[in-house]
């Protein structure tokens, strides 16, 4: 996997309920914060898709509007559009220079999408992306086991713990979810 520093992002399924989550701090090099309140999750396909970025946000971009666009031509089949965003993603000349990592959810699935040609489906319902996300997916799987927190206070507890641990991680906490 790409090694991202700068941000942390979590998705926590329960059923057909999902929220997605992301600090808001961004980073310059490795010494310098110049943003403390980004959005790095987004309502796509109107409001039925949550994506979120870890990476160069420009890049991140571009990856939302491909992503996007695929949904449109694949009928919202998520699966579909993200096989064949990373298939595009690693042959197009200019696509595959871009340096980012999405997480994706819908009410069925949640996936990991990289330019390395993954496209993971979370076995557990938790799915972790950016420098903080293995911390936040450890603090996420303890609270999934041992509480009766629902997705959203799951995210948000989750994002804190991460943001006490990793440097490029703040508690400007933007969530966003699906709920059937």
């Amino acid at each position: 996997m790409l090694e991202l520093h700068a941000t942390t992002v979590l998705s926590v399924r329960c059923g057909a309920w999902v929220a997605m989550g992301s600090d808001g701090q961004v980073t310059m090099g490795k010494e310098t914060i110049v943003k403390h309140d980004a959005k790095k999750v987004r309502k796509l396909n109107q409001h039925k898709v949550l994506v979120g970025f870890a990476g160069a946000t420009a890049d991140a971009f571009t990856l939302f509007d491909e992503f996007e666009a695929l949904l449109t031509t694949y009928q919202s089949n998520v699966y579909k559009a993200s096989v064949e965003l990373v298939k595009k993603w690693r042959t197009d000349k200019m696509l595959r220079h871009l340096d980012a990592m999405l997480a994706v959810a819908n009410s069925k699935c949640s996936l990991l999408i990289s330019g390395l040609g993954d496209v993971i489906e979370a076995s557990n319902g938790i799915l972790a992306i950016g420098s903080g996300g293995m911390y936040a997916r450890a603090a996420a799987e303890a609270l999934v086991k041992h509480s009766q927190l629902n997705p959203v206070e799951i995210v948000r507890e989750s994002l804190n713990i991460a943001a006490g641990i990793c440097i490029y991680t703040n508690n400007n906490i933007t969530i966003e979810e699906l709920k059937d």
